[in-house]
Formats: structure tokens, C-alpha cells, sequence
């Protein structure tokens, strides 16, 4: 087994991971309130928004991205990036195209996959709707608790 690192060097990792990303329960937690504070940008292809995508979420298309944000995106405004879950990394490749144009940017972890797995409403051309919520991600249909 490797060693274990320093717990002040541990403590620098996770915060700074913590500083950069989210969770999709805080995302809804925040978009619920109304006053988010953030945009929340969907890297994902055409194809995949059009399948769903989390209500109020701006779509720039992770090749896109660098040519549109200045004309789409106010700089002033943070933004949370997502694409399709874990197994993709086009949120990470979006928010850092994202921080070197610079712009403040956290990645939501878990993506579309875990949002739509939690049961949380999913937006689509023929309205809102809720997908049945996945109990290996949300056992029993609630929060981790986390």
C-alpha cells in the first residue's frame, strides 16, 4: 500500500477540491432558492440536450465554448459546468476553457446522469418531468445526508 499523505497536505487537497466543484444537490438546493448566484452550463452536444437537460441551464458545447462564451456567458457571473456524469470529463474540460478565459467556475460533480438519477426534475421539449429516482444514488429516494 502507498503511503499516506501528510494530513495538513490532505486537508489542502480536499479543500481545494471542495473549491472547485459541486455536488447536484447543492445545484438544486441552489437553483431553488431563486437567487443561485451562478450560471449553470451544460457542455453536452445538441444531441444530449435535447434528450434532457436541468431546468434553467444555458447549453455551450464543450467544442463551442471557447469561440461563444465571451458573447453568451457574463464574466462577472460564476459558473457550474456539467456534462454527461462521471464517466465524461467534458465539465472539467469546460470549466477549465472556462478559467483560463477567466471566468470563476466550479464543476458539478455526478453530471446530468447523477441529477436525473436522483430523481430531480428533468427539462425536455415536451416540458418538466421527474425521473424515477435511482436507489443506488439516492437509497430510499432521499439525500445522502451529506
Amino acid at each position: 500500500m502507498q503511503t499516506w499523505a501528510d494530513p495538513a497536505d490532505a486537508a489542502v487537497h480536499f479543500a481545494g477540491r471542495l473549491a472547485m466543484e459541486t455536488d447536484v444537490s447543492d445545484v438544486h438546493a441552489a437553483l431553488g432558492t431563486g437567487e443561485a448566484g451562478f450560471v449553470l452550463l451544460d457542455s453536452r452536444s445538441a444531441e444530449s440536450w435535447a434528450q434532457g437537460r436541468v431546468p434553467g441551464a444555458v447549453h455551450l458545447p464543450g467544442r463551442e465554448l471557447a469561440d461563444r462564451a465571451d458573447a453568451e456567458l457574463d464574466r462577472s457571473v460564476p459558473v457550474v459546468t456539467y456534462c454527461w456524469g462521471p464517466g465524461c470529463n467534458g465539465a472539467t474540460r469546460a470549466a477549465l476553457t472556462l478559467a483560463r478565459l477567466g471566468y470563476r467556475v466550479r464543476e458539478m460533480i455526478g453530471g446530468f446522469e447523477y441529477w436525473a438519477r436522483e430523481g430531480l426534475p428533468v427539462e425536455t421539449a415536451t416540458g418538466l418531468h421527474r425521473p424515477d429516482v435511482d436507489l443506488l444514488t439516492a437509497p430510499a429516494g432521499i439525500s445522502c445526508g451529506c
